[in-house]
């Protein structure tokens, strides 16, 4: 769709969004206990694998492991309503085909509809968009698949009587890198959920932080979770309990690691999760809820076109032709983001997008959304590249421009607006009521 005036072209961008909505709606629960599981597998790849992360690389092997890669999962049920929140040590969540398998599996096997699936986004894991070619990469996907399913499906079996806790402070551990103008936007909050059975044992601590885990040099072909793995490491030893990290709208913000070293890094920033925990006085919910909407968008005029002939070889030398043969296919219908909002015992909101986000996005929905606790949730199930802010889209830059953001400039916007509209429809707040 072209446009030739900027409230035309908003239109035209609402139009494509909206057509093509989906929305999976899941009443509030009314059961009173909260029961929670958690439950970690290695998804460390076999080496030989292309790398994710650095263009530079193109489809250069990997020769080792420099720490393992893990799925953290961790699954909230009030009686029949559950959901799952999985943190991932990959680049990405896993694919739009990937995301309907694991799904398939845990409704099969444990009842499970809803879910978050969150990449960590570290430069250092293997590339998820080979599942399809054949020989080790796809081979691995496929196990991936199933890895990611099984431990949800045992955090299920684990769920125990729990009690909650929520707490956040800023931490200036990041930097904006993109923005040249200030003062510069920085989403500094460091949250955390912190689950405990009701003897006050923890279960898991869900860590929610905005970052980018580039710390490593990009011509090391070696497995890492970057950072985030070192501050599960410090938790999970510390408070004896399982760990998530749940990446934030992280896609303008780097580390601001000081001198300090990825594993470093991670030991600090997990000693700051240890001394938040501790003032966390985890309670059972006197009445646990858990609300859920699930929406796909479809924007039909993306910012390049990945059928040009010019741009897919342009693309070709700056990746490689495997890489770009999945996203020519994955964007021929559009650029398809998907939106996950839960709402827990109507005051903790998660907001979850199939993206990298700028923070200004995340910024905007916490002071808007009015609740005690918002958490942000990036690169969550699927991946369809950066939503720069309009006002960053404006000053381009990486991040920024067309190239590696192909959704419509103010579709990040849309689609944050669509999750403040769902945690306010779930707690009904609209005077007169309104249907999805």
């Amino acid at each position: 769709m072209k446009s030739s005036t900027d409230s035309s072209y908003l239109k035209c961008l609402a139009w494509s969004s909206v057509l093509f909505v989906f929305v999976i709606p899941l009443g509030t629960a009314t059961a009173e206990v909260l029961e929670v599981g958690a439950h970690t597998v290695d998804v460390t790849p076999p080496i030989g694998i292309p790398m994710w992360g650095y263009g530079d690389r193109h489809d250069d092997l990997s020769t080792g492991v420099m720490d393992p890669l893990q799925a953290n999962a961790l699954v909230l049920a009030v009686g029949k309503s559950k959901l799952a929140i999985v943190g991932l040590d990959i680049g990405r969540a896993p694919t739009r085909q990937s995301m309907a398998k694991i799904r398939q599996i845990i409704k099969e096997k444990s009842g499970i509809e809803h879910c978050f699936i969150v990449g960590s986004h570290t430069h250092h894991g293997p590339c998820l968009e080979l599942g399809k070619v054949a020989g080790p990469a796809g081979e691995y996907v496929r196990s991936l698949e199933e890895k990611i399913a099984q431990a949800i499906v045992e955090a299920d079996k684990k769920k125990v009587p729990a009690s909650m806790g929520v707490a956040s402070i800023d931490v200036e551990m990041n930097r904006n890198r993109h923005t040249k103008i200030e003062p510069k936007p920085v989403d500094r909050e460091l949250g955390i959920l912190r689950f405990d059975d009701l003897e006050g044992k923890p279960i898991a601590i869900a860590v929610n932080y905005a970052a980018h885990p580039t710390s490593i040099d990009s011509r090391k072909l070696l497995y890492s979770a970057d950072y985030p793995g070192f501050l599960k490491k410090h938790v999970r030893e510390t408070l004896h309990c399982e760990c998530l990290f749940l990446q934030g709208a992280a896609g303008d913000l780097s580390t601001d690691r000081r001198g300090n070293d990825y594993r470093a890094f991670g030991k600090l920033l997990g000693e700051k999760v240890v001394e938040l925990a501790a003032t966390i006085q985890a309670e059972a919910p006197p009445r646990a809820s858990i609300s859920i909407r699930e929406e796909d968008f479809q924007f039909e005029n993306p910012r390049v076109n990945h059928q040009n002939p010019v741009i897919r070889f342009a693309f070709d030398q700056a990746f490689f032709p495997d890489l770009v043969s999945f996203y020519v296919e994955e964007y021929a219908q559009g650029i398809r983001p998907h939106l996950t909002v839960a709402l827990i015992n109507g005051e903790v909101g998660l907001v979850g997008a199939s993206g990298e986000f700028f923070c200004s996005h995340s910024i905007r929905l916490k002071q808007r959304s009015r609740l005690p606790h918002t958490f942000f949730l990036g690169y969550c199930n699927d991946y369809q590249q950066y939503f720069p802010t309009i006002e960053s889209a404006a000053e381009g830059g990486y991040g920024a421009d067309a190239m590696v953001s192909p959704a419509p400039i103010g579709a990040g916007e849309y689609i944050i607006n669509r999750g403040l509209f769902h945690l306010y429809n779930m707690q009904n707040k609209f005077r007169f009521g309104l249907l999805d």
